[in-house]
């Protein structure tokens, strides 16, 4: 019931009431019109909020709103690392994996070599999680944003799923929300991701949020495919900002979990359907990984993530791996 019927309601009371007053039944008709103008502006309200809790819910919460030098750092940077369509590549880097010869140097080097790739790293913005690291970006020349981590120390080798890796992957998360908020859409890779051909031919037009999978089982919008957060494509619009702050916001429930299992408990969830959220899961032969099982076309793969593989030292030993398949397979070909 609108506001506006409820005053067309209202005067109509109105005009009984003079009617009835004449006939000296006023106390009974004042009761009765009291309680009904109360009904309907509590009607009123609650369809008001209604309609606002499902385009905001009250247990959405995130971290207070950047400082005003973050904020103009990071429009500076973002502006200068956009493709020309507000479209930008996110990764997220520390000081164990910044260190030469290290996976940052195996990740720089696969666009370097890779099939069409090397331009892509004028749109790359490190997003960097200690002083050490962002030094080093910055000897880089590289699109640099200095995280503020509010004293925590994620400048060493973070183990997957422990407290301190935890924190770094969901203030990563917070800080993809405030780029989405901006306007930027994004691409977000782990470092150890490297790049061998182009994605974006590949993300789906009609798609908000698409993500790449640990298991990939055919249908790009089947939710039981197994997503991988390490690597995503994200559209800035009024469905994933909310989407976003929502996810965000699902760790107060999950506290021991980490943003990728989260977005496995909430996809399902009735408020992504409210927002009309489009989600995609990107098919492995393209965007693959060390988790996929299925054998790899080294024609058609963009991407491979040294995902599965636990410590440093393996993963980098994987990186390498990969990177010299590549090189044989580019030498076989010419």
């Amino acid at each position: 019931m609108t506001s506006s019927m409820a005053f067309s309601d209202l005067a109509t009371a109105g005009l009984e009431l003079r009617s009835l007053a004449r006939r000296g039944i006023v106390p009974i008709v004042v009761f009765v019109t009291a309680a009904v103008s109360c009904a309907l502006l509590y009607d009123t309200l609650m369809t008001s909020s209604l309609r606002w809790s499902l385009s905001s819910p009250m247990d959405v919460a995130v971290d207070a709103a950047e400082p005003a030098d973050q904020l103009a750092s990071s429009e500076m940077i973002l502006r200068a690392a956009d493709m020309g369509n507000k479209t930008v590549i996110l990764t997220t880097l520390n000081d164990a994996w910044a260190e030469p010869g290290s996976i940052l140097d195996l990740f720089l080097e696969s666009f370097r070599i890779g099939n069409g790739t090397s331009h892509l790293l004028n749109h790359l913005v490190f997003i960097t999680m200690d002083q050490k690291a962002h030094e080093r970006c910055l000897s880089m020349r590289g699109h640099c944003f200095d995280l503020n981590t509010k004293g925590a120390n994620l400048s060493e080798q973070k183990d997957y799923n422990t407290p301190d890796y935890l924190n770094m992957m969901w203030q990563r998360l917070d800080f993809q929300r405030q780029v989405l908020e901006k306007g930027y859409n994004f691409i977000s890779t782990d470092t150890d991701i490297l790049w061998f051909r182009n994605p974006l031919p590949h993300f789906y037009p009609e798609g908000d949020f698409q993500v790449s999978c640990d298991r990939f089982f055919g249908n790009a919008t089947d939710l039981a495919n197994w997503p991988s957060n390490g690597f995503n494509y994200v559209k800035s619009n009024n469905r994933t900002i909310p989407f976003f702050k929502y996810w965000y916001s699902s760790r107060t429930k999950h506290p021991n979990d980490h943003d990728q299992t989260v977005f496995n408990y909430i996809k399902h969830d009735a408020f992504l359907r409210e927002l009309g959220l489009t989600i995609r899961f990107l098919d492995t032969k393209y965007i693959n990984g060390l988790c996929e099982i299925r054998s790899r076309d080294w024609n058609a793969i963009c991407t491979m993530h040294a995902n599965c593989r636990v410590g440093l030292s393996s993963k980098v030993s994987e990186m390498r791996g990969m990177l010299d398949q590549w090189r044989k397979y580019m030498s076989n070909k010419h």
